[in-house]
């Protein structure tokens, strides 16, 4: 379903019209998040459709990493917690907070905000295990990091 408009359509439509509209996408999701998946192309995909970061229980190892590299941001439930234990429906937007001075496995906090306008807070960790993870996602992926490093190299461009 295409929020706020209510429409029912495929998710690459639905995705299409976030686009336009500059809506940036977050992905609600359980237990072992990216399991079975064609792992660097599932990633390319979620990307591609606007997705800016993904909360989930936890995540399986080789897709988490896919995605920092893709520029998505996993994060991940504080343990006990998940989308029943917080009473998320997936109709909320929202606000990822705390992400400026990101280092591996920080501590992120989220505000929902359902459509009656009602917020709670709870907190995720930046599931970024490294320096480098967190470079590549500030960059928007490793191809970003890669091309702006050799610019900067190279060229002397900020």
């Amino acid at each position: 379903m295409h929020f706020p408009s209510g429409k029912i359509m495929t998710i690459f439509d639905s995705a299409m019209k976030y686009r336009e509209n500059h809506t940036p996408l977050v992905i609600l999701a359980g237990k072992e998040y990216g399991s079975g998946s064609s792992r660097d192309w599932a990633a390319k995909g979620v990307s591609l459709l606007g997705v800016c970061a993904i909360i989930a229980e936890n995540f399986e190892r080789i897709h988490r990493s896919n995605l920092v590299g893709m520029g998505v941001l996993p994060l991940q439930f504080n343990k006990g917690e998940n989308i029943s234990s917080l009473g998320l429906k997936g109709d909320e937007t929202f606000d990822i907070l705390n992400l400026e001075n990101l280092t591996p496995n920080k501590e992120i906090k989220v505000i929902a905000t359902e459509p009656s306008g009602i917020k709670s807070e709870f907190n995720v960790i930046a599931q970024l295990d490294s320096f480098i993870e967190t470079n590549y996602y500030q960059n928007g992926g490793i191809l970003q990091y890669v091309l702006r490093s050799f610019l900067k190299k190279n060229k002397n461009i900020n």
